[in-house]
């Protein structure tokens, strides 16, 4: 059970109401649980984290890519919550069954560029310190330009974010859950 209690989402007012209705729009009509929490603690933030994800949409990389990215961070954080939501997201972004199942257990998918990019990424969580020159050649040989690396730090910034605050908060999970 969320550690923090929410009042009904349709009973929000002012700027809790005005962002729920902004993730009413991105999310097709439903406010996830994440959401209503974030909006209910804080509207600014939750409003600014919007803005950011929106950013990132246009930054680049792919959606099969940013849902690796997040599904990868999800998965090597523990986050369930997040987890469930970026197994069904990465299949809405057109990853395979066998990709999000890959992903989620940290393994390589079979497909060079997606594989050079969970590489990367691992090894970003996983060592301390400067990201060694090597890795950065690497996954430039694989495809992805200085201005999409940017983009994987800012990925990998705002769904840390998200692992964080529900783990915390051990947000409710309102997603099919990972099989």
């Amino acid at each position: 059970m969320s550690r923090t209690t929410i009042p009904a989402v349709d009973t929000a007012t002012g700027a809790t109401a005005e962002v729920y209705a902004t993730v009413r729009k991105m999310a097709g009509g439903k406010v996830p649980n994440m959401f209503a929490a974030l909006g209910h603690l804080s509207p600014e933030l939750t409003t600014a984290y919007l803005d950011a994800d929106t950013a990132l949409a246009s930054a680049g990389l792919s959606r099969k890519d940013l849902e690796t990215i997040k599904l990868l961070v999800s998965a090597q954080t523990g986050c369930d919550y997040c987890v469930a939501a970026h197994n069904m997201l990465g299949k809405m972004a057109g990853l395979s069954a066998d990709d999000v199942r890959a992903i989620r257990h940290m393994e390589g998918t079979g497909d060079a560029k997606r594989d050079a990019l969970i590489r990367f990424v691992l090894g970003i969580l996983r060592q301390n310190g400067t990201v060694p020159a090597a890795a950065v050649e690497d996954i430039r040989a694989a495809g992805y330009s200085d201005a999409q690396l940017l983009a994987i730090s800012y990925a990998m910034a705002m769904i840390t974010f998200t692992n964080t605050f529900n783990r915390i908060n051990d947000t409710d999970v309102d997603f099919p859950a990972a099989e």
